[in-house]
């Protein structure tokens, strides 16, 4: 390794940026040593991900120069992200990707055709956040051997949020690929939560003197030295540039040295007082670079010209190491062009604003040109602001929800006539809302609400009012606003009325008894009562209509109608909007009525459907009402991955991630010490913002863990709160099924059977064998002598004929229970293991060491089985199944939001954990119906 020289320590500190020589920095050596790592796990196909964290200054560019630097044998991909370009969608995942090569065609034909849009090289609807992270991840990775792939992000805070996103999926879930990321932020962003860190402190006093003694020309007294360290903290950027604006005398004995003001204020200040040495030709140059964050020069320098100014200008720039020109124009550090930006008055920004606009091919790049132009603009101009909105057309085409906002927002600024103003907010604010500045989308709505705008405007307005109040709480603001929207819209549009109608009973069922007067009853008054289009009612309609009955007249009076709906939503009439928008509803609506075939068939078409298009922001919800399709069969594996396919969904759309099927898994698990957190969390974050639907999800919850757990006073108490929720469909019928069984334990059998009689009208509408063995069941534990022990029989008897394995455990541990009691310790021994081993087998261990204990009253001797040899992750579960199933690692790749690689890594995990070669023999040892 080359001996570090002083000339090349001055140049790094005081520019920041790494010589392309083997330069260590100083007083870096545990960092270096964590980067050097990284790349050598990625050389060997196990990526991963640094955020190296610290305040301006401190010396992140440099330490990642330096790692780009040592990627020997990689392909290193660079961007940084700029103040100026995060409302510009893509902007920085265009720039890490400049002059990329690498086939589109090795990708999915969705992944391509999203990388391919917001590269600009496609045209086409805006594609999903997810495909195009996932996209990114499958580039990247590739099917190269022995090739390594290094991704450096500077100034990560800045990054536009589309980009953001992307480059986080592809961050968080590279395992064994052989990609890096090494992302250098000031503060920590959301969008990097969670990925491992590395924070930058200050240097240590020797280092620190070491640096001031090789930066600073004149000598130094040790008070000054001492007082700079202490007040930098060791911030490397801040001891070389401070003393620059520090006469000799105050170096020599820091007199008349100045108080600290906030670090970064400081280091700018410095770099004001040598920009205010500069020639004007020099400024203006250096303002010009500022002011457009490309560093395209070809396009500074047209601008240039057009300010007359001369070539020579650059001179002093690069002598003073402020900036450095060549085919891009590289500041020297971000502070730098912060401090040029902020440096210029209001009139010097417009004047080069305006001649970057015009040196801008307006055929190639027509929405940098429109931004700039708009930063020139001081009055409204409409030839600006239409420029913009088409501006904003362009970028939501390329899922730039959040691009398009800004142009819209600032199209509106710039619109005089207020016809025109208002609907342009209204459009931002939707677009905003869209993007997740939900600040700015209650900012703009406010100047639409201020008008005018057109029925349908206003109507627009107010479902959008109600959609920002969704995203914030949902909770019981909600329905109000898009009931109002509703009944707008009846006037204007029929449909989009009936629509919104049911927008609103959604929004009214999730805050249940926390609704106040537009509670879900009153929403259904109004939803029965509204207008429809004609005699043919669509899919969605059918469903509101019958959850609407539901609440007014209950399930003797619904189910008819729900079944319909279900029905139709399971026919080829259903409109892909409605498939995507309302299907998880139409999915969990079929649990409600005992429908397991309809909750199973509808929420694997939405999913598989939602994959299919693209449209992957909706598969939260889809996953989520999913999990109890596997949470009753028994299969917990299957739900606990479909939790974390929820996560990684989330993170990827930053969307908010329901908490129920996460407690409700917990629940059934019988691990109070995971649970219990989650419930808690759950009642105080709900009860907040008025989501009573959550809080009774809660409280059903509780009741299922206690009951595994026979803790059956808590479990009656949980189930009677749930069950009291006069507005609650949703989790009524399961949270029933628990008071009946906690009643039986506690004697309370009088206090149950109103809620048994409703339970049996609910049951006998729907029919199904599912239905009739809940009711056989609960009737049994309820029942007295022979008449129990022939609903007990029936209740196993029409449950083993259906995909509820969870009902047949449940009903056979009820009667091995119901049979000791009653001495027969024999048949109950029988019952009892048979009930055990399925709970062990579905991962319930509560109701697993219920069972055990009821066996140990029993006299028996509890066997436990060998733990199977396989133990695969749930991860490699579903790896396998799908490969024995016949999908491709392409497909598996695809359907877990994982790259090829990967699946390829576990695939032979799982061959060896199983002890088979090929996928023949892994559907034979599987088993799979």
């Amino acid at each position: 390794m080359k001996q570090v020289r002083s000339e090349d320590l001055l140049h790094m500190a005081r520019t920041g940026i790494a010589e392309a020589s083997p330069v260590r920095l100083l007083g870096r050596k545990y960092e270096l040593r964590v980067l050097e790592d990284l790349l050598a796990s990625t050389r060997n196909r196990v990526g991963g991900a640094i955020v190296v964290r610290g305040e301006p200054g401190i010396g992140k560019t440099a330490l990642i120069d330096t790692a780009a630097h040592d990627a020997v044998g990689f392909t290193v991909l660079r961007t940084a992200g700029n103040e100026a370009e995060m409302e510009l969608a893509y902007a920085g995942l265009q720039d890490l990707l400049r002059g990329f090569v690498r086939d589109l065609g090795e990708l999915a034909p969705p992944q391509r055709a999203a990388i391919e849009v917001v590269l600009g090289r496609l045209s086409g609807d805006a594609p999903d956040q997810l495909l195009v992270g996932l996209g990114l991840l499958n580039l990247l990775s590739g099917s190269r051997p022995n090739e390594a792939v290094l991704c450096v992000v500077d100034d990560a805070q800045w990054l536009d949020a589309a980009s953001a996103h992307a480059i986080a999926f592809a961050a968080r879930h590279v395992s064994h690929d052989p990609v890096a990321f090494v992302l250098a932020e000031r503060d920590r962003t959301s969008e990097f939560r969670g990925l491992p860190e590395l924070a930058m402190l200050g240097l240590g006093d020797q280092d620190a003197r070491e640096l001031i003694a090789i930066s600073v020309p004149d000598r130094i007294d040790d008070q000054v030295a001492n007082r700079l360290i202490a007040e930098t903290r060791g911030n490397p950027l801040a001891l070389v540039q401070l003393p620059r604006g520090m006469t000799p005398a105050q170096l020599a004995g820091g007199f008349g040295l100045p108080m600290v003001a906030t670090l970064a204020d400081r280091i700018e200040g410095s770099y004001r007082q040598r920009l205010a040495t500069l020639p004007s030709d020099s400024a203006k140059l250096l303002l010009l670079s500022a002011s457009d964050p490309t560093g395209d020069s070809r396009l500074i320098w047209r601008a240039a010209d057009r300010l007359a100014v001369a070539e020579s200008a650059a001179e002093a720039l690069e002598v003073d190491g402020l900036v450095e020109f060549g085919a891009r124009i590289v500041f020297s550090h971000p502070l730098v062009r912060s401090a040029v930006y902020s440096a210029a008055s209001p009139s010097e920004r417009r004047e080069v604003h305006r001649a970057l606009a015009d040196a801008t091919d307006v055929a190639l790049d027509p929405d940098r040109r429109a931004w700039h132009r708009a930063q020139a603009t001081v009055h409204p101009d409409e030839s600006v602001a239409r420029e913009l909105e088409d501006s904003a057309a362009r970028a939501q085409a390329r899922g730039g929800f959040a691009a398009a906002g800004a142009f819209l927002e600032r199209s509106a600024a710039l619109t005089s006539d207020p016809r025109q103003r208002a609907p342009r907010a209204l459009r931002a604010a939707q677009a905003k809302r869209q993007a997740g500045a939900i600040d700015s989308a209650t900012g703009l709505a406010k100047i639409a609400q201020r008008g005018p705008l057109s029925d349908r405007e206003l109507a627009q307005l107010d479902a959008l009012l109600g959609q920002i109040a969704f995203a914030r709480h949902r909770g019981n603001e909600v329905a109000p606003l898009l009931l109002k929207a509703a009944a707008r819209l009846e006037h204007v549009d029929v449909q989009l009325a009936r629509y919104a109608y049911l927008d609103a009973l959604i929004a009214a069922i999730f805050a249940g008894h926390l609704a106040g007067e537009t509670g879900p009853a009153m929403v259904a008054r109004a939803v029965r009562a509204a207008r429809t289009v004609d005699e043919s009612l669509r899919p969605a309609d059918l469903l509101a209509d019958g959850l609407a009955l539901l609440l007014t007249d209950g399930y003797q009076s619904a189910t008819p109608a729900l079944k319909a709906a279900l029905a139709a939503f399971r026919g080829q009439g259903v409109s892909s909007e409605e498939r995507l928008r309302w299907s998880w509803l139409a999915g969990g609506t079929a649990g409600l009525i005992w429908d397991y075939e309809t909750w199973d068939v509808l929420t694997a078409r939405q999913e598989r459907f939602a994959r299919e298009v693209g449209a992957l922001s909706g598969l939260p919800i889809a996953l989520s009402i999913r999990v109890g399709v596997c949470l009753f069969s028994g299969d917990m594996v299957a739900a606990r991955f479909l939790l974390e396919q929820v996560q990684v969904v989330t993170d990827a759309s930053d969307g908010e991630r329901f908490p129920n099927a996460a407690v409700l898994v917990a629940a059934f698990s019988g691990d109070g010490d995971e649970t219990r957190p989650l419930i808690e969390t759950v009642m105080s974050n709900s009860l907040a913002r008025g989501e009573g639907l959550a809080m009774t999800m809660a409280w059903c919850a509780t009741a299922v863990l206690c009951n595994g757990n026979a803790q059956y006073e808590e479990a009656f108490a949980a189930a009677l709160a749930a069950v009291e929720d006069p507005s609650d469909i949703w989790y009524w019928g399961w949270s029933t099924v628990e008071l009946i069984e906690a009643a039986s334990r506690t004697g309370r059998a009088a206090e149950a059977k109103p809620h048994l009689e409703r339970l049996i009208q609910s049951t006998d509408a729907s029919g199904t064998p599912w239905a009739l063995a809940v009711q056989a069941r609960c009737r049994a534990l309820l029942a007295d002598g022979t008449e129990a022990e022939g609903l007990f029989r029936k209740a196993i008897e029409l449950a083993s004929a259906t995909p509820v394995r969870l009902e047949v455990a449940r009903s056979t541990l009820v009667y091995g229970e119901w049979l000791r009691r009653h001495r027969r310790t024999r048949d109950a021994r029988v019952q009892l293991r048979v009930a055990r081993e399925l709970f062990m087998k579905f991962g319930m261990s509560g109701f697993a060491r219920r069972a055990e204990g009821e066996l140990l009253a029993s006299g028996d001797r509890i066997r436990t089985a060998p733990a199977a040899s396989t133990n695969l992750t749930p991860q490699e579960n579903r790896i396998a199944e799908l490969a024995a199933r016949g999908s491709t690692n392409q497909d598996i790749a695809e359907q877990l939001f994982i790259s090829r690689a990967t699946v390829e890594y576990h695939l032979s995990k799982v061959y060896r954990k199983l002890g088979v070669k090929t996928r023949t023999q892994l559907a034979n040892t599987l088993r799979l119906p």
